[in-house]
C-alpha cells in the first residue's frame, strides 16, 4: 500500500513528518530518495521533532551518519546521507545494522544501498515539482513537494500511512 501526499511548502513537510514519527518504533528503516533540494533532510526535521531527539536535524552529507538520542521513553534517529557512499563495502563499514534494533534509521540517498539491512522498510520519495533550489529565485523554504510512501515488508501491513491512497 502506498499513500501520497501534497505539502505546500518546508513546514507542512516537517509537519508531515511528524506526523510520520507517530507511526515509527525502534528498528524501523525508512529509506529516502528525490533529486537534490527536494525536502529529504526537511522531511527527516519533521521526524526528529516528532521522535523528540536531541539537538537539531541538519543534513550528515559530510559526516554521513548522526545518532540523536531521544529525549523522551523512545528510540534514537540515526540519521544518514548515502550521497556520498560509492560501495556496499562503505555502507556496510557503517555498521548500520548494529543500531537498527534500537532505533528509526532514516537514510537519504539509500534507495540501492540499504534494502539488504532490513526486509522490512519503508521507502519514501520526495519530489519538488516546480523545480530545484539551486535554480534562481528558489529557496529550500519554498515551493510545493509531493511525497509517495510505500511500505514494504510485513511491518507495514495495515499501518495507515499518513497522506491519501495510491493505486495500483
Amino acid at each position: 500500500m502506498s499513500t501520497r501526499a501534497v505539502l505546500a511548502d518546508a513546514e507542512a513537510t516537517r509537519a508531515f513528518g511528524r506526523e510520520l514519527a507517530a507511526r515509527l518504533r525502534a528498528g524501523d528503516l525508512v529509506v529516502l530518495a528525490g533529486g537534490l533540494g527536494a525536502g529529504k533532510t526537511t522531511l527527516t526535521q519533521g521526524i526528529g521533532a516528532g521522535l523528540q531527539v536531541r539537538g537539531p536535524v541538519v543534513s550528515p552529507t559530510f559526516t554521513i551518519a548522526r545518532v540523536q538520542p531521544s529525549l523522551a521513553d523512545g528510540p534514537a534517529l540515526v540519521h544518514v546521507d548515502a550521497y556520498r557512499l560509492s560501495s556496499l563495502a562503505e555502507v556496510d563499514a557503517l555498521d548500520l545494522d548494529t543500531s537498527l534494533e534500537e532505533s528509526v534509521t532514516v537514510v537519504e540517498w539509500g534507495a540501492g544501498w540499504v534494502e539488504p539491512l532490513a526486509g522490512d522498510r519503508l521507502e519514501v520519495q520526495v519530489e519538488r515539482p516546480r523545480g530545484r533550489v539551486d535554480e534562481p529565485g528558489d529557496d529550500a523554504a519554498a515551493g510545493t513537494r509531493v511525497v509517495t510512501l510505500t511500505g514494504i515488508g510485513g511491518r507495514w501491513a495495515g499501518v495507515e500511512l499518513p497522506g491519501d491512497p495510491v493505486e495500483g
